[in-house]
């Protein structure tokens, strides 16, 4: 499938959810989705003959300022040899977002470094910690507004 034939049919089966496709100017075509529904058309993609991602490639956290996260996805076929992105936004306040660990089991350690760099929670996650940082760290050093600390546990932060 093109990957306009699959924001086609991502939109007719999934509505509202799908907020926003690009697939013109772009190195990687996108489909943004609603964090509500992504594990749904997460399961839909891997699982639909016409789609079969069965590979997660990347995932990333992402600061879009003015209070966003975002969650980047990108999806690979090996059956059908064809790609797709997924994106999801999230708030700062409220910055949760559904696992999808238990569709593509590399989401695990992606989604931990996720949470540990940017604070994004992945909800259902069977063991969201922190897996760079030490586990009393305060913040989340990829966030542009972190201010690296100047002490931490008494040693002077070399930055």
């Amino acid at each position: 499938m093109t990957p306009q034939e699959i924001i086609e049919t991502l939109r007719s089966r999934f509505g509202d959810a799908i907020l926003e496709a690009k697939t013109e100017g772009v190195i990687d075509p996108f489909v943004k989705v609603s964090p509500l529904s992504l594990k749904e058309i997460s399961h839909f993609l891997r699982d639909d003959e016409k789609t079969l991602f069965d590979v997660l490639m990347c995932l990333s956290g992402m600061d879009y300022t003015g209070g966003k996260l975002g969650v980047v996805y990108h999806l690979h076929s090996t059956n059908l040899d064809h790609k797709i992105v997924l994106k999801t936004e999230v708030t700062a306040e409220s910055p949760h977002a559904a696992s999808v660990e238990s569709v593509w089991k590399t989401a695990n350690w992606h989604e931990r470094e996720a949470f540990d760099l940017f604070g994004i929670v992945f909800d259902g996650h069977p063991d969201l910690r922190r897996i760079l940082l030490p586990d009393d760290w305060e913040g989340h050093p990829l966030r542009k507004d972190y201010a690296v600390p100047e002490f931490y546990n008494g040693m002077k932060v070399p930055y």
